[in-house]
C-alpha cells in the first residue's frame, strides 16, 4: 500500500503533467460543435507505484509479456509473472568475489533470460530452469546489446540472435533450453560464431576498427521478398556515434551461423554508416511494432545531438541500402535553465519518446518534437536507473533502487490529429479524429482552406460540403469565382448529405443544380460549342443527375418549376429527356407533334403510352391525319386494350374520296375489329357500312351478307343502312334490307327495277305459312313480266316457279288481243290438278267418317268399362290403404288417393292450371259443407249437381292421365331437383 506522502506526490505530479499538456483555451472547432474536454481530463502517461519493497536494491529490471526480472545488489534475481504476482520466485546467481551483474536481457516473450557480469561472465537463463548456465565462450566479452530473433516461436529455443559486446564485436548464437544441447555438450564454436568479414579472417567484425566502441543497440527483422528459396533480413547496429544498416538474403536451408553470408556482402564494400557527433558515452536503439511479431514500423536512436528517429520502409521504397525514411533529429529538451542534459535511457511508442533522466521522466512528441509530460521524482524515492518497455503489452517502467513505477498510457493518439493537422498531413490527421465528428470538421475545414488558397477549387468544395461549415458563407465564396464547377460539387456533395426528410432544403439544391447545369450548356451552345464532347459529357451529367433517386423523386413532385427552367433556357433536348425521365409521355408526344415528327409520337405512343389508352384516343386524330397507315397499324397490334368506339372520332372525318387513303386505312381497322375481334358494337358496324357504301361499294354486299339475315344478331342499325343505302342508290342492298325489314313487297318492288331474278328471291323469303302475301308477291312479279317486259312466255314460267298461283289468277294481267294459244297448256295442266285435288278431298271424307265411327265405339266401351279394388290396396304415392279416403284408378290399374294425386301433379301444372286447382279445391270444400247442412236439413239436388261439376273439372286438370305412365311423368325429366328460388334456402342448409 503507497503511503499518504506517495499518493500525495503521484496527485501533484499528474496535475502539473495536465497543466503542461493542456492547451491554455480551446477555440470553438466548427459550426454545429462544441470541445467537451475538460481541465480534468487524463493525461496520456501516468504514473503508479507498485506495492513492492525489494529486499535488497535493485541494480537492473526487465520487463517483457508480463513477466518481470529484476536484479539486486545481492546477485538475487527475482522474477515475477505479473498476471500472478502473488508467487515471485528468487534465483542467485554464481558469482566471484565482488561480482556485480552488468546488464540484463529479456527476451518479447519473456522466456529467455540473458545476463552479463562486470566479471565478464555471462549467463543463460530460461523461464523454466532455476539454475543459470554459463555461456562460455563469451567469456571476457562484455554483452551490451541483444538482437532478439522476432520470428521464433519455439518457447525452448532461442532460434538464431546476434550478440553486440562492449568491444565492438558482433556474435551470432542461439540458446536453448535442452540439458542435451550441443552448445553444452560440444565445442563452442559450433554454436557460437565471431562474424567476420573474409578479406580479412585475422579479423573479427569490429565496428570500431582503431579502438573498441561498445555495440549499443542491435536490431534485426525479416522483410517481405518474392524469393522461394531465401530469406531477406535488414540489421540495425548502433554504436554511441554511428548508425549502421546491413541488408541481405539468407539462405531457407543455410547451417549456422546463418548470417555470415549477409555480412560477406559487405566485405569488399566501404562501410556505409550514420554519423553523428557529440558522443557522450551512451546510446540506445528501440524500434516500435505495432503488435508482436509484425513489421517495426519506427525506430529511435538515442546519440550525443539528440534522438534520431524516423519510419521503417521494408518494402524496398527507401533504397537498396536502407529501411530508414523520414528520418530527423530531435535535440533533447532543456531544463528550465535552458541547459541540456543528456538522457540515460530511451523508450519509444507510436507518438512518443520517454527520456529517462536521474530525477525525471520526459515526454517528447515525434510529430512535433515538444514535450508533453514532465514527470519528476521527489528526492526521497532516490535516483531514477532504468526505463523499460513491455514490447508486447505496451506497458512502460521505471525503478529506483528502491522502488518501481508502472506508467499508464490512455489514449495515446488522442492529439495525434491535430499535431497532423499543423504539419498539413490531412489525411493522416483524418485517420486519428474518425471517432470524434468535432475534430474531423476542424480537418475537413482546415483541408478545405489550404485546397482552396492553392486554388484547388472542386476539391476544396468537395471537402467544404463535409464539414458543419455554414451552407450560405461557403456557397458565396464559390459563387464569386468564374467557373460555377466547384459550386456545383459542393451542392452535389451536400446533396448526398441530406436525410430523407430534409424535403426543403432537397428541392432547393435539386432546383439550383438544375439551373446551374442549363447555365452551363447554355454556355456552351452560344460559343458554338455544342457538338463538341465537353458539351455531350456535362449534357450526361445532368441527365445521370436527374436519374438518380432522390433527385428524381425530388423534380418529380416540383416538375412544373424544372419544366418553367428548362424552358426558359430554350433547351429542348432536355425538355423532352425530363419528360421522358417523368415519364409525362403526354408532354413528349406532343412536342413531337408540333415539330411535325408524327412517327417519333406514335412510336412514344406506342412504346410507353400502352398501359394509358386514353393518350391514345387524345392524339389518334392528328396522327390518323397524317400518317394512317402506321397508326392504324399500330392500333391493330393493341387488340383488344383499345375501345374502338373510342377511336370512332378518329375516323369519323374520312368518309369522303378526298380522304381515300385514311378512309382504306379505316375501314382495315374497322374490319380488323368486326372480323378478328367479334366486335359486336353497332356505332362501329354503322359506320364500316357507311364507308363501304361511300368509299368500297363492292364490299357492301359482301358484308351484309356476312351479317346474315337473323334481324336478331346483325350489328348495324337497319333503318340507318337503308337510308344510306337509297341516298347512295345501292339498290341490292336496299332490297337485302328490306326483305331483312319484312318488308317484303317493298323489297319485291324494288328488286324488279334491279332484276327479275332478285325478284324472285325476295317473294320467297315469307314465312310459308303466310299464303296469301307470299302469292300477293309473285303477282306483282307475275303482273310486272306482263305488263311491264310483255313477255307472256317467260309469266307462264311462274306457275311452274310457285305452286301458288294458277293460270286464273295470272289471266287478268293479259292484254285483250292475248290468243289462248299462249297457255291452253297451262289451263289444261290446271284443270287436272283441280280434278285431281277433288278425288283427294273425296279420300280424306271417307276416311274421317271411318275413324269418327271407330271414336265413338271405343266411347261406348269405356263407358262400360270397370276395375276391382281390394281392401288390401295400396296408395301407389304415400302407401297408405287406399280404402280409407276418396281415390283414383286408372286403366294401368295405379291407384292414388285424391289429395296424394293432387299433391303430385299440382307442382308439374303451368302457374295458371295450378292456380285454377286451388280455386276448385277452395269451392269444393266450400260446397261440401252447404251440400252436409242441406242433407240434415233435407234441401233439394241443387248444391249436388254443382260439386259433380266441380269435381268434373277437377278430375279433368289432375286426373286426364296416370302420373305414372302419362305425359307428366316424361315431362318431369327436365325438370330441375332444386327450383331457383329454393337455391338459396338449401345452400344455407347444406353449411
Amino acid at each position: 500500500m503507497a503511503s499518504i506522502l506517495d499518493q500525495y506526490e503521484e496527485e501533484s505530479a499528474r496535475a502539473a503533467s495536465v497543466r503542461t499538456t493542456m492547451p491554455p483555451v480551446q477555440e470553438p472547432i466548427g459550426p454545429g460543435f462544441i470541445d467537451a474536454r475538460l481541465d480534468t481530463d487524463v493525461p496520456i502517461f501516468s504514473k503508479k507505484k507498485v506495492n513492492f519493497k525489494p529486499p535488497d536494491p535493485i541494480t537492473h529490471m526487465a520487463v517483457c509479456n508480463n513477466f518481470l526480472v529484476i536484479s539486486m545488489t545481492s546477485n538475487i534475481l527475482l522474477r515475477l509473472d505479473l498476471e500472478h504476482p502473488e508467487t515471485p520466485d528468487e534465483v542467485e546467481l554464481p558469482r566471484a568475489v565482488e561480482d556485480k551483474v552488468y546488464k540484463i536481457f529479456l527476451d518479447p516473450t519473456g522466456r529467455h533470460l540473458i545476463i552479463s557480469m562486470e566479471s565478464t561472465e555471462n549467463y543463460y537463463l530460461s523461464r523454466n530452469s532455476k539454475k543459470p548456465r554459463p555461456i562460455g565462450k563469451l567469456k571476457g566479452h562484455h554483452v551490451h546489446a541483444v538482437g532478439w530473433n522476432l520470428q521464433n516461436a519455439n518457447d525452448n529455443t532461442t532460434g538464431a540472435i546476434l550478440l553486440g559486446t562492449s568491444k565492438g564485436l558482433i556474435f551470432e548464437t542461439e540458446l536453448t533450453d535442452n540439458e542435451n544441447s550441443r552448445f553444452f555438450q560440444g565445442s563452442l564454436d559450433q554454436y557460437l560464431k565471431q562474424l567476420k568479414i573474409l578479406a580479412r579472417p585475422e579479423e573479427l567484425f569490429n565496428l570500431g576498427k582503431s579502438k573498441a566502441v561498445a555495440i549499443t543497440g542491435l536490431e534485426f527483422d525479416r522483410m517481405p521478398s518474392d524469393a522461394m528459396t531465401d530469406y531477406k533480413y535488414f540489421i540495425m547496429v548502433t554504436t554511441p556515434g554511428r548508425l549502421y544498416q546491413f541488408i541481405g538474403s539468407v539462405s531457407k536451408s543455410s547451417e549456422p551461423p546463418m548470417f555470415q553470408p549477409l555480412f560477406q556482402q559487405y566485405e569488399n564494400k566501404t562501410e556505409q554508416f550514420l554519423e553523428l557527433p557529440g558522443d557522450f558515452g551512451n546510446s540506445e536503439l528501440k524500434l516500435y511494432l505495432p503488435r508482436f511479431r509484425a513489421a517495426p514500423r519506427n525506430f529511435a536512436w538515442m546519440t550525443g545531438p539528440g534522438v534520431y528517429y524516423g519510419d521503417i520502409e521494408l518494402t524496398g521504397a527507401a533504397g537498396p541500402s536502407t529501411v530508414t525514411t523520414n528520418t530527423k533529429l530531435m535535440p533533447y529538451p532543456l531544463d528550465q535553465d535552458e541547459r541540456g542534459t543528456n538522457p540515460q535511457a530511451m523508450a519509444l511508442t507510436e507518438f512518443h519518446v520517454l527520456l529517462l533522466f536521474p530525477d525525471r521522466i520526459k515526454v517528447v512528441c515525434v510529430l512535433n518534437e515538444l514535450p508533453i509530460f514532465d514527470d519528476i521524482y521527489a528526492d526521497r524515492l532516490g535516483r531514477l536507473l532504468g526505463l523499460c518497455k513491455d514490447p508486447i503489452k505496451g506497458s512502460l517502467w521505471t525503478f529506483t533502487s528502491q522502488s518501481v513505477f508502472k506508467y499508464k498510457i490512455v489514449r495515446e493518439a488522442r492529439d495525434v490529429w491535430q499535431m497532423y493537422l499543423d504539419m498539413g498531413q490531412f489525411d493522416l490527421a483524418k485517420d486519428y479524429c474518425r471517432d470524434n465528428m468535432a475534430q474531423m470538421d476542424r480537418v475537413l475545414t482546415k483541408q478545405a482552406e489550404y485546397l482552396f488558397t492553392h486554388e484547388r477549387y472542386e476539391e476544396s468544395a468537395m471537402m467544404y460540403a463535409q464539414t458543419q461549415n455554414s451552407f450560405e458563407e461557403i456557397a458565396l465564396r464559390f459563387i464569386k469565382l468564374d467557373k460555377k464547377d466547384a459550386l456545383k460539387s459542393f451542392i452535389l456533395e451536400k446533396l448526398e448529405s441530406l436525410k430523407p426528410q430534409d424535403k426543403t432544403q432537397l428541392t432547393m439544391l435539386v432546383t439550383w443544380l438544375v439551373e446551374i447545369y442549363l447555365n452551363q450548356l447554355g454556355e456552351l451552345k452560344e460559343a458554338g460549342r455544342d457538338q463538341t464532347a465537353e458539351y455531350e459529357s456535362l449534357q450526361e451529367q445532368f441527365r445521370k443527375f436527374l436519374n438518380k433517386v432522390r433527385v428524381k423523386e425530388c423534380v418529380s413532385n416540383n416538375r412544373g418549376v424544372v419544366y418553367d427552367l428548362i424552358a426558359s433556357h430554350g433547351d429542348v433536348e432536355d425538355m423532352v429527356f425530363f419528360a421522358f425521365l417523368m415519364q409525362d409521355f403526354e408532354k413528349v408526344i406532343t412536342h413531337y407533334l408540333q415539330h411535325d415528327e408524327y412517327k417519333n409520337a406514335l412510336k412514344v405512343l406506342t412504346k410507353h403510352c400502352s398501359g394509358d389508352v386514353d393518350l391514345f384516343y387524345k392524339f389518334s386524330p392528328l396522327l390518323m391525319q397524317n400518317i394512317p397507315q402506321e397508326t392504324v397499324t399500330d392500333w391493330i397490334k393493341l387488340k383488344k386494350n383499345l375501345e374502338p368506339l373510342r377511336l370512332i372520332p378518329a375516323l369519323v372525318q374520312y368518309d369522303h374520296n378526298r380522304y381515300r387513303q385514311q378512309g382504306n386505312e379505316a375501314i382495315r381497322y374497322l374490319e380488323f375489329c368486326v372480323q378478328d375481334m367479334e366486335n359486336k358494337e353497332q356505332a362501329i358496324h354503322n359506320y364500316l357500312l357507311s364507308l363501304y357504301a361511300k368509299l368500297q361499294p363492292d364490299k357492301l354486299m359482301t358484308y351484309l351478307q356476312m351479317q346474315g339475315t337473323d334481324p336478331e344478331s346483325i350489328c348495324y342499325d337497319l333503318k340507318y343502312a337503308l337510308r344510306l343505302c337509297a341516298e347512295h342508290n345501292h339498290k341490292k342492298a336496299c332490297v337485302h334490307i328490306y326483305s331483312l325489314m319484312g318488308l317484303y313487297e317493298e323489297a319485291v318492288d324494288l328488286a324488279l327495277a334491279v332484276d327479275v331474278d332478285l325478284a324472285k328471291q325476295q317473294a320467297d323469303k315469307p314465312d310459308e305459312d303466310d299464303l296469301d302475301l307470299r302469292k300477293k308477291l309473285w303477282l306483282r312479279i307475275a303482273r310486272h313480266v306482263v305488263e311491264e317486259e310483255k313477255d307472256v312466255k317467260r309469266a307462264m314460267e311462274f306457275l311452274h316457279d310457285c305452286d301458288l298461283l294458277k293460270i286464273e289468277d295470272i289471266l287478268p294481267f293479259f292484254p285483250d288481243f292475248v290468243t289462248i294459244d299462249h297457255f291452253k297448256d297451262a289451263i289444261i295442266t290446271s284443270l287436272k290438278e283441280y280434278n285431281q285435288h277433288i278425288e283427294a278431298l273425296k279420300e280424306e271424307m271417307d276416311e274421317a267418317t271411318g275413324s269418327a265411327e271407330e271414336i265413338r265405339k271405343e266411347i261406348q266401351g269405356f263407358r262400360n268399362k270397370f276395375a276391382f279394388v281390394k281392401s288390401v290396396d295400396k296408395c301407389a304415392a304415400c302407401g297408405f290403404p287406399l280404402m280409407t279416403r276418396g281415390f283414383y284408378l286408372f286403366p294401368c290399374q295405379h291407384k292414388f288417393h285424391s289429395d296424394c294425386l293432387i299433391g303430385e301433379v299440382v307442382p308439374n301444372l303451368s302457374s295458371k292450371k295450378r292456380s285454377r286447382v286451388e280455386d276448385l279445391q277452395r269451392k269444393l270444400a266450400e260446397h261440401e259443407d252447404v251440400g252436409s247442412h242441406n242433407m240434415s236439413s233435407r234441401q233439394g239436388q241443387g248444391p249436388n249437381i254443382k260439386i259433380m261439376e266441380i269435381k268434373s273439372e277437377l278430375d279433368d286438370l289432375v286426373a286426364s292421365e296416370c302420373i305414372y305412365c302419362g305425359d307428366l311423368m316424361v315431362r318431369s325429366v327436365e325438370k330441375l331437383f332444386i327450383e331457383e328460388e329454393e337455391e338459396d334456402l338449401v345452400s344455407n342448409g347444406w353449411l
